[in-house]
């Protein structure tokens, strides 16, 4: 759910505001003066910002100011002056729209949906999702090398996070330890393949409830291991 907060020193405008707003699924919180505004805004994390610009204590041209010199969000600048220079110094100290008092209250939702859903594109686009792995409580972040077991953080040498990685990757798929060897550590295995068992050992250790009957990593007697799904 997306949080905004509304600055504005006109009660029955701001909780007219909250009202439409909060019916179209926002979180609306509402501050009536500029410097408990201002505090707000720069401490806490909000969605949007709808600032009036005449405000007791800060106006709304510090309070647009403030927050742009260390957030991208979202920003409607609210008046009941409708002269073209008011709105040219809002747009020119960052905020991303104007609106001029009287307006009707489902222009105000419209608006406040558009420029979000901008926003939320903007920053999907610049923002790359971790390739994460997610298997029966276990997940395994192969970005970052992190490895979670039902939401507890587990610690992994590189190697075994990297075959517990490619286990993880080929679900039902049954590896022989030459084979595990050869993927992992990059060289054939010249007869010796007692690491990769070590290995499986101490990735149960950490993911297993009950190593003896291993719920996530199978034994296949005779041929090597396979991640069970």
């Amino acid at each position: 759910m997306s949080k905004v907060l509304i600055i504005e020193d006109e009660v029955a405008i701001a909780d007219l505001e909250k009202d439409y707003l909060e019916l179209s699924g926002f979180e609306v919180d509402i501050e009536n003066s500029g410097d408990l505004g201002l505090e707000r805004a720069l401490r806490e994390d909000f969605d949007m910002y709808i600032l009036d610009i005449m405000l007791q204590g800060v106006d709304g041209f510090e309070i647009c100011k403030r927050i742009r010199e260390v957030k991208n969000t979202p920003i409607l600048m609210v008046s009941a002056k409708k002269d073209d220079i008011d709105k040219i110094r809002g747009l020119g100290l960052g905020a991303d729209d104007y609106i001029t008092k009287p307006f009707s209250p489902s222009e105000l939702v419209a608006r406040v949906k558009a420029h979000l859903a901008r926003y939320e594109r903007l920053i999907g686009s610049s923002q790359q999702e971790n390739d994460v792995i997610e298997i029966r409580g276990i997940k395994i972040d192969k970005t970052a090398r992190r490895v979670w077991v039902n939401e507890e953080e587990k610690q992994f040498t590189a190697k075994e996070f990297d075959l517990l990685s490619f286990l993880a990757e080929n679900p039902n798929h049954v590896f022989t330890k030459e084979e595990l060897f050869r993927e992992i550590w990059d060289m054939e295995s010249i007869g010796d393949i007692a690491t990769v068992t070590v290995h499986i050992k101490k990735i149960r250790e950490k993911i297993e409830i009950n190593t003896a009957k291993p719920q996530y990593i199978e034994t296949i007697w005779g041929l090597g291991y396979r991640f069970k799904v």
